[in-house]
């Protein structure tokens, strides 16, 4: 493999391809330990999507021979600090996408996030005394896992997107 900035973007992407791949495997639950290999693959993708996002950045900045060019952190990069420094089309696209909540590369930078927090418990108030002992309880559910559709449509978008920069970043 050629030693293009490029190519680890590329393998990241499609490295996530197989871990979706494997994510619908399991999904179909015919394995003893399903559960497991659903939550490994599940993270198994955002990790690999992270690093084509973080593949992507390093093109940007070495492109454009940014100091940042080696940061070990997509979130290092996506700073409006960087953005003023610098005025890059493509890095503050990605900028405003990143700080726009409800945008794919923001959900996925907030899951990859949330791979590295630890469990937490339900909090569960305490009983108040003047009300009874019984009590109805629902069962709380907690937000829904990423699928494996979410995630193949991060990829794609990411696919696009990487696509659509090196366009803009040829030299002609």
């Amino acid at each position: 493999m050629a030693n293009e900035l490029y190519t680890r973007t590329n393998q990241k992407i499609y490295f996530a391809g197989l871990s979706l791949e494997a994510l619908g495997r399991a999904e179909e639950g015919k394995e003893m330990n399903a559960i497991a290999l659903v939550q490994a693959g599940r993270e198994s993708a955002l990790f690999h999507l992270y690093g084509a996002l973080l593949g992507l950045c390093h093109e940007i900045a070495g492109f454009y021979r940014l100091p940042q060019a080696g940061a070990p952190r997509v979130e290092m990069l996506l700073t409006r600090e960087v953005l003023e420094s610098t005025a890059i089309p493509q890095l503050a696209e990605l900028v405003e996408m990143a700080q726009s909540p409800g945008s794919w590369l923001a959900r996925l930078l907030v899951a990859h996030s949330e791979m590295f927090q630890p469990p937490r418990m339900p909090h569960k108030p305490k009983g108040d005394v003047t009300q009874p002992l019984i009590v109805a309880v629902g069962l709380e559910e907690g937000p829904e896992p990423l699928g494996r559709k979410e995630l193949e449509s991060w990829r794609q978008e990411l696919k696009k997107l990487a696509i659509r920069f090196r366009d803009g970043l040829n030299e002609c």
